[in-house]
């Protein structure tokens, strides 16, 4: 199961490996502070393509296509996480302020296409 949550919310048992999909590291957290098992930088979407979505809900459909194309001429960047994802729980987080709209609920669409 795929899970997803804003690192600013608390850690939970259920979480499962709980892993960073940003490529910044969110505002405001002491690197000590934040229970993670992992930070997959590269499986983030690229500076330009964040940029250019700069979390535009009207620009979401597109944002996907072009981040999931992304991902598809990265396998190095994301078939780690993907084993995770077959062997239990695991939670993307994220630091978006947008719940609906983020590379983490991107990724798990992917992901879950994919497995």
């Amino acid at each position: 199961m795929i899970q997803v949550k804003r690192v600013y919310e608390p850690a939970d048992p259920k979480d499962g490996a709980r892993i960073l999909v940003d490529r910044l590291w969110p505002r405001g957290i002491a690197k000590k502070a934040l229970r993670l098992d992992s930070w997959y930088k590269d499986v983030a979407p690229s500076s330009e393509l964040r940029k250019w979505f700069n979390h535009d809900p009207a620009r979401w459909d597109e944002f996907k296509r072009r981040y999931f194309a992304e991902l598809d001429n990265n396998p190095a960047a994301w078939s780690s996480l993907a084993e995770l994802v077959r062997s239990g729980n695991v939670t993307l987080l994220y630091s978006a302020r947008d719940e609906g709209h983020n590379n983490a609920e991107a990724l798990r669409d992917c992901l879950e296409a994919k497995l």
